[in-house]
């Protein structure tokens, strides 16, 4: 990291990853293009869970080149700070790890429930019944992350 500064440590890291409903994945294409997307992510320990189809490129190429890049921000706020001065707040943390498909059915209804209590805790009522209906044909899958790095620019005050 060039702005060794602006380092920020594991608990700020976790923290900011536990906040955001979302973070932007992103995998190897075998190319010299890479193939990003945001995801919803849930984390629980050191892995990171999500849920998509059980087809489609995002699959065949995390199962062809299963390491991957995950990146959260946080705050992102633009700012005029002194007569000819702009800089931007911000708050971000990147997490590079390798996915693999959950396929113990326990483990998957325990990644998505936390990611459903995550994103909509005042739901989750209907969780059992959705479970229920969508678990064989959901895919889930986990990032185990072996690197996390954070870095931030706070504003002063």
């Amino acid at each position: 990291m060039r702005r060794s500064d602006r380092a920020q440590g594991r608990e700020f890291s976790l923290a900011l990853i536990d906040r955001c409903t979302h973070g932007v994945m992103a995998l190897s294409t075998g190319e010299a293009v890479p193939y990003c997307l945001p995801l919803s992510f849930v984390r629980v320990g050191d892995d990171l869970y999500f849920h998509c189809a059980r087809q489609g490129r995002k699959v065949d190429l995390m199962r062809r080149f299963p390491q991957v890049c995950v990146t959260f921000v946080g705050d992102d706020r633009p700012a005029f700070v002194a007569p000819a001065e702009y800089t931007t707040y911000f708050q971000s943390a990147i997490v590079t790890g390798t996915a693999s498909e959950v396929n113990d059915p326990v483990e998957k209804t325990e990644a998505l429930r936390a990611l459903c209590q995550k994103v909509t805790p005042e739901y989750m009522v209907g969780f059992e019944a959705a479970i229920e209906k969508s678990l064989a044909v959901t895919a889930v899958w986990k990032v185990h992350m072996e690197d996390i790095s954070g870095k931030a620019k706070l504003e002063k005050k």
